[in-house]
């Protein structure tokens, strides 16, 4: 089925009906009537994709400094939002930007923390592919145990359109 559906996209790209994506953003890159019959076909494999990230600000700072509290911190959230968990790589930076970064490869797609220490400030995402997951959890999770002040949230639905 994927064989067919690939051959079917390059011929409408070569029409001028269909463009990869970041060439254009508009409505043009939809041809909706024969690409939609296709995925329908095979509605197994859809990818649902959700995106919830945030910016944290004034978060505990015996946390954003410590790799190893933070490498915890995102195998936990993992856990407790249903992601299994590959592996997990951290990096600590010195300097005016110092701070930590936390890379959690899970088997739906990451979690990962950046900070900086001296601006009392961190990055989160948390990505996953598949129904069973819950980024939402993980990212409560994470807020919970940084305990910023202040934080905004945003979230990217980043599901295959039918």
């Amino acid at each position: 089925m994927l064989k067919y559906y690939l051959i079917f996209l390059i011929q409408l790209e070569k029409e001028g009906k269909w463009s990869k994506m970041g060439d254009s953003s508009g409505e043009e890159n939809r041809n909706r009537g024969a690409v939609s019959k296709l995925i329908l076909e095979d509605k197994d494999s859809r990818i649902i994709g959700k995106h919830v990230y945030a910016n944290l600000y004034d978060p505990d700072p015996m946390y954003i400094s410590n790799e190893e509290l933070l490498r915890k911190l995102v195998s936990e959230a993992a856990e407790k939002a249903n992601m299994h968990l590959v592996e997990v790589k951290s990096w600590s930076f010195g300097g005016k930007k110092g701070g930590v970064s936390v890379i959690a490869l899970i088997t739906e797609s990451h979690i990962s923390i950046h900070t900086w220490v001296e601006y009392s400030y961190a990055t989160v995402d948390v990505y996953t592919c598949g129904d069973h997951s819950d980024p939402w959890k993980a990212m409560e999770h994470i807020i919970e145990v940084l305990k910023p002040k202040k934080y905004s949230i945003g979230y990217a639905n980043r599901t295959q359109e039918l």
